[in-house]
């Protein structure tokens, strides 16, 4: 089997391992889908799905990075367990944090539809969006140290109708954003903002509506990776992958409305060099930056590609 097949199968089928004895609802499907896409996008590039998120993990992820400040969780075992998991971007060094391009929930709330069918009484309405927000409030501080917050909700069910108060609930968790509209990038001048995407109507979500979105975000998250660490982009070797790759981080940036990278920096992006990479902004070899302390990085190579 070529390699590539083999990468696919092996990269799919983690996601689609993982989810394997749970029920296969639309939102799997819709993430197993996102996955195929993903394997076909960034063929040279590694995923890997997770279940759950321990909090344990995350106060250690936020020790490292904010070490300023406390953090506290009681139990090792406690955990966020998104219904679609975690799908994260395998970092090349292992720097104990975690790249998630994908957090993914589903929502049905509301049963007064069918009561009224059935001729029965109102009932209060229920409760899954406070626990939603508990999820939001630790994936939000689990991602501060980035600029994105690939997190999407698919809610729906009668409570959730125009004339719902329920709506102001979740707009509330949603930082007051607009419901129905994607917010990967944190918003802001300081990007304190970083609110997520929460799409919410009475109508069940279709298979094929939640995968586009969940697509998007996916591989948005992965393009911001890219930009902000350069590492994975810029492997070195001059292979259709990479030049996939460079075209992709150009649409990228035309989307988020960033300044459109020079062709010498889209070649660079291709042939993985040292002159790429800080055309990007990023540091491939930290410990090549000038001990002197005025912080000056040394003279710039030549690019020969």
């Amino acid at each position: 089997m070529a390699r590539k097949a083999q990468l696919r199968q092996q990269r799919t089928g983690t996601i689609i391992n993982a989810t394997s004895k749970q029920q296969e609802t639309e939102l799997v499907k819709a993430l197993k889908g996102t996955a195929s896409y993903l394997d076909r996008k960034f063929a040279s590039v590694e995923f890997y799905h997770a279940k759950t998120w321990k909090l344990a993990d995350i106060v250690q992820e936020l020790g490292a990075t904010y070490s300023d400040v406390d953090f506290h969780h009681h139990f090792d075992n406690t955990s966020i367990r998104p219904d679609g998991g975690v799908v994260c971007l395998k970092s090349k060094e292992d720097d104990g944090l975690t790249y998630p391009i994908l957090i993914s929930e589903v929502k049905n709330q509301g049963t007064n539809d069918q009561r009224r069918k059935e001729g029965l009484p109102r009932q209060a309405r229920g409760n899954a969006i406070e626990r939603l927000g508990k999820n939001v409030i630790g994936l939000r501080a689990a991602l501060m140290r980035e600029s994105i917050f690939p997190f999407v909700c698919f809610g729906y069910g009668c409570d959730f109708e125009e004339n719902s108060s329920i709506l102001d609930r979740v707009t509330t968790i949603a930082m007051f954003g607009s419901l129905n509209k994607t917010y990967l990038h944190n918003a802001g001048a300081d990007g304190r903002f970083n609110r997520g995407s929460f799409y919410f109507r009475p109508e069940k979500w279709r298979v094929a509506e939640m995968r586009e979105i969940m697509k998007d975000i996916a591989e948005r998250s992965v393009l911001y990776y890219f930009s902000k660490y350069g590492e994975p982009v810029l492997r070195g070797d001059r292979n259709e992958r990479n030049v996939g790759v460079a075209k992709a981080y150009r649409r990228y940036r035309e989307r988020e409305g960033l300044s459109l990278p020079s062709a010498n920096t889209v070649a660079a992006i291709r042939c993985g060099c040292e002159v790429g990479a800080r055309s990007l902004g990023v540091r491939l070899h930290p410990e090549s930056t000038s001990q002197s302390g005025h912080g000056n990085p040394p003279p710039q190579p030549t690019c020969r590609h």
